[in-house]
């Protein structure tokens, strides 16, 4: 990821064949229904995984066995005629199945669009360095992000269909945390997962100019310092030119999470922005991993230099 500009996949068109499937926790089977009847009035043809509702017999926060949620990916990957991939929910368990995915006959694959955020961020990773892909950080098919939430559906509808009409991201309550500008291409994702993913052997290496990407969900500010004093010491922001911030989630008080974060990222030397509106929160915007970018935070902006998608 640091030395090669990573592949955009195809934009979706009407009649295109999707797959989705459940990389990590358990799907509930209405929000699932609702989902892909959504998909469907996009005019896509979607392919079920064998497994999306399988439950773990043991482990119940995770959806079916590691080697058959990762057999569903597999498949709906290398199917020619499928053109994406969604996720149906994130939870956890994507870290722990792509030991199961074969990268080589991933990589044969012609490319094609990954849809998922949170707990997906595991895949982005592999996909980023195994398969040097564009990837899409957005809301999932069987969550109320995408059920229920009209606008965060439709941003990435928009995103799939239309990228060139969404190159410029904001959010309602974004502000400037560190001023400035900067150029680079975006990475990161789900805070804890970029966090536990080192160390893994399979995440990518941060661009040599990037700009880095976090949220998070439910996790103490303690702990989100944790993770970000991991991140900084093993050199995920030394190439970074800017930090773009999304939700922070039932994280605590608002005011500790930002203070938090002030202090351990207002000192690197890039601008960061406050809460661009990706991540868990209501309106979700929909962020491509993997393309060059302008940070803006006294404008409270990122824009996208192209589109997501070709």
């Amino acid at each position: 990821m640091s030395t090669r500009e990573l592949t955009r996949p195809p934009r979706l068109r009407r009649g295109d064949v999707v797959a989705l499937v459940a990389p990590a926790g358990p799907v509930p089977e209405d929000l699932l229904e609702t989902g892909l009847a959504q998909l469907r009035e996009w005019g896509l043809e979607v392919r079920v995984g064998k497994h999306v509702l399988d439950r773990h017999h043991r482990l119940d926060y995770l959806a079916g066995t590691d080697a058959d949620r990762a057999a569903d990916l597999q498949q709906a990957w290398c199917d020619p005629e499928v053109s994406a991939v969604f996720c149906a929910r994130g939870g956890y368990g994507s870290l722990r199945m792509i030991d199961h995915l074969d990268v080589a006959e991933l990589s044969r694959a012609a490319p094609k669009v990954l849809v998922g955020s949170s707990d997906v961020t595991a895949l982005h990773e592999v996909f980023a360095a195994e398969l040097g892909l564009v990837t899409i950080f957005g809301p999932m098919v069987a969550t109320q992000a995408f059920t229920q939430d009209e606008k965060a559906r439709d941003h990435l509808r928009r995103t799939l269909f239309e990228p060139e009409g969404v190159t410029i991201l904001t959010g309602r309550h974004a502000e400037t945390m560190v001023r400035g500008r900067a150029l680079g291409v975006t990475y990161g994702g789900n805070l804890s997962l970029l966090a536990g993913s080192l160390g893994a052997g399979r995440a990518a290496r941060p661009p040599e100019r990037g700009i880095a990407l976090l949220e998070d969900v439910t996790e103490e500010p303690y702990r989100l310092d944790r993770f970000v004093i991991q991140l900084v010491r093993a050199g995920f922001f030394r190439g970074a030119t800017g930090i773009a911030l999304g939700s922070w989630t039932d994280c605590g008080p608002e005011e500790d999470v930002r203070a938090m974060l002030e202090d351990l990222l207002g000192d690197l030397g890039v601008p960061v922005l406050w809460e661009l509106g990706f991540g868990h929160c209501d309106a979700q915007r929909t962020v491509p991993l993997g393309v060059a970018a302008e940070l803006d935070a006294d404008a409270q902006r990122l824009s996208i230099l192209q589109p997501a998608l070709r």
